[in-house]
């Protein structure tokens, strides 16, 4: 995926490796870049604090060490035994 930056020498947003313009200035058609929309707020299982944006999920998560659930089915089982020693990982382990 392209990278855009400023240029203010052209006074608009130009790719990062090969300075060519977002957008084509004879064919004006505003490109956007995309966002990502904040989360619904709920109540925390653990604590019962609200947790109302992302920020304050991941802060919570990482202060009661845990992960969200939809990233259960992307953990992989690690199979460097040295690693799993010096991390901790027990119970990632194959």
């Amino acid at each position: 995926m392209a990278k855009f930056i400023y240029d203010a020498a052209l006074d608009c947003m130009v790719e990062k490796n090969t300075r060519a313009p977002m957008v084509d200035p004879d064919e004006w058609e505003p490109t956007v870049p995309r966002l990502t929309l904040d989360i619904q707020g709920y109540q925390s299982p653990m604590t019962g604090e609200w947790i109302g944006d992302r920020r304050t999920e991941r802060n919570h998560m990482q202060e009661h060490d845990v992960i969200p659930a939809a990233e259960l089915r992307k953990l992989r089982k690690l199979k460097n035994k040295r690693f799993i020693e010096k991390h901790g990982l027990h119970s990632l382990a194959e």
